[in-house]
């Protein structure tokens, strides 16, 4: 079956509202981008979009109008809290999840504190929390399967912040991009902490323009209109053929760990909870380690964009003290569900 990509042409730079707008562009519903927002933040912010030229190119601009006086600060803590209650497709919580998570780490890295307790400022105010679930909301709207992106433009120079004056590219945004390809690409603050944690965290890889039969293209654009430099952001989506993904493979990470203190009627339900937190498998192998002691060693298989959630679920629901985790190409075969008749029944 056919898979449904997205490739993210960040070259000139991307932000959450800008994916949004690109999103939008594309056949996105705005509507249904504002429906999951209100489920996480009622009543706090509206949606609404522009059609405007940047460097004579047409594109969507979209504005989140916050409708409260003075909003507060959250921590990752509230943050996650309000996603986990909130009435959303379960592949929009777990996205949005995993970017604000993988921000969290980022900013605390950045503050010297841990991801629990970091408060967000320009990251966790209401109009970032709308770009990273109305950007979610976008891709589920679009039954988009898998995403891809170009090398990210970060700018350069210096932009003011709540803590002060901080060069370009901004900290967090440094944190974010280990192991992306970055290129500057111009004057100020081409790409913002909230663009670039959505970019790693939901990205299979960086990579060029893969083979696609495209049906669709949106731009998104950010508020300003650069002389001779389109400040927008791309996303071209289409049908990524079989052989073509065969070819390249899949991105996907292997997490290990060698327990032999754990209580065996504890493994089901740790192994439960890893796929439901999205491991694509998960399974023990019986080892014997120093002094012939009996033990297992737990392996989990995911897509690199959940492998932070997964650790930190192996270090609470077992007893390891460590992981060890290596990058792998996965290749896998089409797959469907097909639905035939035995002796008369459907089955």
């Amino acid at each position: 079956m056919p898979e449904r990509h997205a490739w993210i042409d960040a070259s000139a730079g991307v932000a959450g509202d800008m994916l949004l707008g690109a999103l939008t562009d594309a056949g996105a519903d705005l509507d249904f981008a504002q429906r999951c927002i209100d489920a996480v933040l009622p009543d706090s912010v509206r949606l609404r979009s522009e059609r405007v030229t940047r460097a004579g190119i047409a594109a969507i601009k979209v504005h989140v109008d916050v409708l409260v006086e003075d909003p507060p600060h959250r921590t990752w803590r509230t943050i996650a809290q309000l996603l986990a209650d909130a009435d959303l497709p379960e592949d929009v919580r777990q996205n949005a999840t995993a970017v604000f998570a993988k921000l969290a780490e980022a900013e605390a890295k950045v503050h010297g504190t841990t991801p629990e307790e970091i408060h967000f400022h320009e990251v966790g105010a209401l109009d970032s929390i709308a770009d990273v679930v109305g950007v979610c909301a976008g891709l589920h709207d679009l039954a988009i399967s898998s995403l891809t992106a170009s090398r990210v433009a970060v700018g350069s120079g210096t932009v003011k912040a709540a803590h002060g004056r901080i060069p370009v590219p901004v900290p967090a945004v440094t944190r974010l991009a280990s192991g992306w390809e970055l290129v500057a690409g111009g004057e100020g603050e081409l790409t913002t902490p909230t663009g670039m944690a959505l970019v790693v965290t939901l990205c299979r890889e960086c990579t060029d323009l893969p083979a696609l039969r495209m049906d669709s293209v949106g731009l998104g654009a950010g508020s300003k209109d650069f002389h001779g430099r389109a400040n927008v952001t791309r996303i071209l989506v289409g049908e990524r053929t079989s052989p073509s993904r065969q070819d390249r493979g899949d991105s996907a990470v292997l997490i290990e760990a060698n327990v032999d203190d754990l209580d065996p009627r504890l493994w089901p339900g740790a192994l439960a909870d890893l796929m439901a937190a999205g491991a694509s498998d998960a399974w023990l192998v019986p080892i014997t380690m120093k002094k012939g002691r009996p033990a297992h060693t737990l392996t989990v298989l995911s897509h690199p964009s959940a492998a932070d959630r997964l650790r930190e679920l192996i270090f609470t629901r077992t007893t390891t003290i460590g992981v060890r985790q290596t990058d792998y190409r996965k290749f896998a075969l089409p797959r469907a569900w097909v639905t035939i008749k035995i002796t008369g029944e459907r089955s």
